[in-house]
């Protein structure tokens, strides 16, 4: 789609070629007109000269030469004369062998006659009565001069022009180009908002620019408030959970159900599994805090809250530790790598006896995630299957809780890869690599 610029360059450059040829082709036509008709009286004052050098001689009428004008004797000279007295004709010495036809009216000539040499001929024509006989005067002057200058009017015309175009469109742009400056404003605090640095658009905006930008912020508003109370409704339930469940740890021990050794254990199974996924799930929200929507990962500022909140979680006992490099920013959605670091962290917790390790790095094709810990692992035959979709490593090997799920389907959506293995702290090492979005 061209550019709003393209779009009002090409309009202008139309109406302004549009514009500027018709009033030129006009004003070149009116000041033509204009000075034919002011020729038109000089060569009607020259036919009546030409009348009034028409004297009795001893044949009758003649041309008293001494009266002419100069130009009328030199060949070619560009000014001429016809007189016709019917029997008779007259013709200047400038015309010498060419001819000058007649025009058909008295008065101005319509179109230029064509003389002598290609010379292109304004013509006036007059019909008198002198000495008792019918008189035809035709004058003749060259217009070829003028039509040459009106070419080189109508090229510099045209220079003129086209600088004076290029003038305006480069006025134009420059205008154009600042009252779209809020535009671009609007656009540099869109992509801070999804770096996290800001949690609405100005107001301060043209008239023009208030709905769009009331729309984004009621939109934002609209969002981070949704945002929150699924937050606040996932621990709601959670904590309203509590309370039922530990009720039933408690029927868990009744007498009742010593005599029933199998579902005893199944119970105390589910509701061991029920209870992990809710602390799980409520660790999730702690750790995920108040999230802009879109924010961008600032590893800076995150990470230190992250391992404090995990640290609170597990206690602090355990070596909590990051190697990131100092001003590193993840350009993805903080909330998400809240989501999916949290999970790994938060896990690796859970079976680490004394380390975990958190590395991020750039690589050539975008970012690596390292997750290790000094726990048991996962034995390698295990491994594949814990990563196959539908696949929890809790129906593998009794006791790890991992629940890639969420994890795996974060890393899926933007196009990564996840992968286990041996870790050099002894215990399970989690690499994710992430190809890097594209803008």
């Amino acid at each position: 789609m061209k550019s709003i610029q393209r779009r009002l360059s090409l309009g202008l450059v139309g109406v302004l070629l549009l514009v500027g040829l018709v009033l030129a082709q006009t004003s070149l036509w009116l000041f033509d007109l204009g000075l034919r008709r002011y020729l038109a009286d000089g060569l009607r004052s020259e036919a009546e000269l030409l009348l009034s050098a028409l004297v009795r001689g001893p044949g009758g009428i003649q041309l008293d030469e001494q009266r002419l004008n100069p130009a009328h004797q030199a060949p070619y000279s560009g000014r001429y004369f016809l007189i016709d007295l019917g029997e008779e004709t007259w013709r200047s010495r400038s015309l010498w062998d060419a001819e000058l036809a007649l025009p058909s009216g008295k008065g101005l000539a319509e179109g230029l006659l064509t003389g002598p040499g290609g010379q292109q001929l304004l013509a006036w024509r007059g019909d008198y009565r002198r000495f008792g006989r019918n008189v035809k005067i035709v004058v003749a002057q060259d217009y070829t001069p003028l039509l040459e200058s009106f070419r080189r009017v109508q090229w510099i015309g045209i220079g003129l022009g086209a600088g004076a175009l290029l003038l305006i469109l480069a006025l134009q742009r420059l205008t154009v180009r600042r009252a779209l400056r809020p535009l671009e404003d609007v656009r540099q605090q869109i992509a801070q908002l999804q770096e996290g640095q800001r949690n609405e658009l100005d107001t301060l905006v043209p008239l023009e620019l208030e709905p769009l930008v009331g729309q984004v912020n009621h939109l934002l508003a609209h969002t981070e408030d949704t945002l929150r109370r699924s937050r606040n409704a996932l621990g709601n339930l959670g904590h309203a959970l509590k309370t039922p469940l530990a009720v039933l740890v408690s029927l868990e021990h009744r007498d009742e159900l010593r005599d029933h050794a199998d579902l005893r254990a199944t119970l105390a199974e589910q509701l061991d599994q029920i209870q992990q996924r809710l602390a799980r799930e409520l660790g999730r929200a702690r750790l995920a805090g108040e999230a802009l929507p879109g924010a961008h990962f600032d590893c800076d500022s995150e990470l230190p809250t992250l391992f404090n909140t995990l640290s609170l979680i597990h206690g602090s006992e355990l070596d909590l530790d990051w190697d990131v490099q100092p001003g590193l920013r993840l350009p993805w959605d903080r909330e998400d790598l809240l989501e999916l670091l949290g999970n790994l962290l938060d896990n690796a917790c859970k079976w680490a006896e004394t380390q975990v390790l958190l590395g991020i790095a750039r690589t050539t094709e975008g970012y690596r995630l390292c997750i290790d810990d000094d726990g048991p692992g996962i034995p390698e035959v295990h491994r594949h299957a814990v990563l196959e979709r539908g696949t929890r490593l809790d129906e593998q090997v009794a006791g790890h809780g991992l629940g890639l799920g969420i994890v795996r389907d974060i890393v899926e959506a933007w196009g990564g890869s996840l992968r286990l293995d041996a870790s050099p702290l002894g215990g399970l090492r989690v690499l994710v690599d992430l190809p890097a979005p594209r803008r």
